[in-house]
């Protein structure tokens, strides 16, 4: 009889588990690379202070609920040429950051992005997911002590982009979130952000330019390449100091 229910004991435990094994989301992979050779990397969800004092205030307090995929460089000039066909940069490099796109462009890069990979989850970062990733939940400082280690910028630049990843990445692995060029980001602009804290932030419904961040090659002042740092410009807007890099959503 005791043996009897022990073994029936077993089996309902067997089952739970294979029901369980079915209804647990599977384990996301810490990286992936994808058809035109754009390289991500996992990053999971989490809470850290957003902003600093001062004009990139009021420094508050962002929960992160759902993990999503950073691309670990800038998009290049041969990864938009793969997917658009065309190469609208100033300065010529297939390993080098595209750029003279705008947030326009952007959104229809990715459209062809998705249809290409036979996807709807690529889209550019939330500005809290960018600032995230770019102090990497914490673990990087908002002011890099040696910017020419991590970053192109004015004093080693040469007046021009570079190639991605030549300077050291963060601790999550990502490269170039300072420097190179200013990156587009989902979110439109506002000042001051909410003083209070915020879950999954997705910045104001409308507004007339969209958020760019990182800095450029073009950037004498450090202050711009901090991690908190963030400025604009018009969704239409195309300069040689502005790129992107993608996000994918889990």
């Amino acid at each position: 009889m005791r043996q009897g229910l022990v073994s029936l004991l077993l089996t309902f435990g067997a089952l739970a588990l294979v029901v369980r094994g079915q209804d647990a989301p599977q384990a996301q992979p810490r990286e992936f690379a994808n058809s035109v050779g754009m390289r991500f990397v996992r990053i999971d969800p989490g809470s850290f202070k957003m902003g600093a004092e001062g004009i990139y205030g009021p420094v508050h307090d962002v929960t992160l609920s759902k993990g999503f995929y950073l691309q670990t460089t800038e998009v290049t000039e041969a990864q938009w040429q793969a997917v658009m066909g065309t190469n609208p940069s100033e300065f010529k490099g297939p390993d080098r950051p595209v750029e003279q796109v705008s947030w326009d462009d952007v959104q229809a890069f990715l459209r062809r992005l998705n249809a290409r990979e036979k996807d709807t989850r690529y889209r550019l970062p939330a500005e809290a997911e960018w600032e995230y990733a770019c102090r990497a939940g914490g673990q990087e400082p908002d002011e890099a002590p040696n910017l020419g280690d991590v970053a192109w910028w004015g004093p080693n630049s040469q007046g021009a982009t570079h190639p991605v990843g030549q300077k050291k990445p963060n601790a999550w692995g990502l490269f170039d979130m300072r420097g190179n060029v200013w990156e587009w980001v989902q979110d439109w602009y506002a000042r001051p952000y909410p003083a209070d804290a915020q879950v999954d932030p997705q910045g104001p419904p409308s507004g007339e330019n969209r958020v760019v961040r990182a800095g450029s090659w073009f950037q004498n002042d450090a202050a711009a390449l901090r991690c908190a740092c963030r400025r604009s410009y018009a969704p239409d807007y195309g300069s040689n100091d502005a790129g992107f890099r993608c996000a994918r959503s889990f």
